[in-house]
């Protein structure tokens, strides 16, 4: 029996401060991805570009300019992660729900190799500060995926923020550590740790009050005895 009903999570809905650019870009981009380009190529191209953050990380750590290397790395995981679910729509390839799986699988291996990174590069008493910062990155992971559960509805941006913001953000910290060294960041993380609780606070309660409506109006009225 072939199933006709369609996956919600082939639909993200993302209102970041860049997703109308992006949205701008796309007709124009997709069509000159060459054909050899499959979109499980672009997919498993993460796990390429995240074994290389974790080298030139590594390297980093003997020599900063190395960081200029992971910021391409995090450019070129942007566009093979970007366009890797418009291309599959395009060709209509049907890996709908693979694409689902394992995007969203090596995104967070992307995100381990983030940390992983900066805890060579940083002194060691960040690293419990990073520890802290995956702890509640995976937490903001787990409530989008659990609300797309509730709801259907899969919200890959919070706070006009998401998954490109975070990227260049990534960037510009880097070219920040390449100036300036290490020593601010390494002060910094704490302050980036608390902003990400109350973000994260913030989401949970947002989240819970909407998916408490949508029970509150599906549940069906008692009866009057």
């Amino acid at each position: 029996m072939i199933e006709t009903t369609e996956f919600a999570g082939a639909h993200k809905t993302n209102t970041s401060f860049l997703a109308p650019l992006e949205r701008r870009l796309a007709p124009l981009v997709i069509p000159r991805i060459p054909v050899w380009l499959e979109t499980y190529h672009l997919t498993m191209l993460t796990a390429v570009w995240s074994l290389m953050i974790v080298v030139f990380s590594f390297l980093a750590a003997r020599n900063i300019r190395w960081l200029w290397l992971v910021s391409l790395m995090i450019a070129l995981q942007w566009v093979t992660d970007h366009y890797d679910g418009k291309v599959g729509k395009y060709r209509n390839t049907g890996l709908v729900r693979w694409g689902y799986y394992m995007d969203h699988l090596l995104d967070y291996f992307f995100l381990c190799s983030i940390l992983i990174g900066y805890a060579l590069i940083l002194p060691e008493r960040s690293r419990f500060q990073l520890l802290l910062m995956l702890a509640l990155f995976a937490a903001y992971d787990f409530s989008t995926f659990l609300a797309f559960a509730a709801t259907d509805k899969l919200q890959i941006s919070h706070l006009k923020f998401g998954p490109t913001e975070f990227r260049l953000a990534l960037i510009i910290i880097n070219g920040l550590l390449i100036n300036f060294g290490t020593r601010y960041m390494a002060s910094a993380l704490k302050w980036v740790n608390a902003g990400a609780g109350l973000g994260l606070c913030f989401l949970i309660y947002a989240t819970q009050k909407k998916i408490w409506a949508i029970d509150m109006k599906r549940k069906e009225p008692h009866a009057v005895l």
